[in-house]
């Protein structure tokens, strides 16, 4: 079995709908001096890379769909897990 590639998204706290990202990193120290050089306030999330987060997340067993509704393209389109390691920013200072 191939391991999972990882990569670093950087949200924008934003009011603007849609909200793309801001910037795509392979490793999480990358990022972070991106985000204090420009002191942006958001949230950092690691994603696994060639495989969807719904996927990555019932295939770990950290989410089991529980109805129906849950199978569904608009779920799982949408889906993001908690579960994923992420950090939160405030001009560019790490908050938690």
């Amino acid at each position: 079995m191939e391991k999972t590639q990882f990569v670093w998204i950087f949200n924008e706290v934003s009011r603007r709908y849609p909200n793309f990202p801001g910037g795509v990193f392979l490793d999480r120290t990358t990022a972070e001096g991106w985000i204090r050089k420009y002191l942006l306030s958001g949230t950092l999330t690691k994603y696994p890379l060639n495989i969807s987060v719904y996927d990555w997340a019932v295939d770990t067993g950290i989410y089991r769909p529980k109805k129906d509704s849950e199978i569904g393209s608009a779920f799982i389109g949408a889906f993001t897990s908690a579960s994923q390691e992420h950090y939160h920013y405030e001009s560019g200072i790490l908050l938690n």
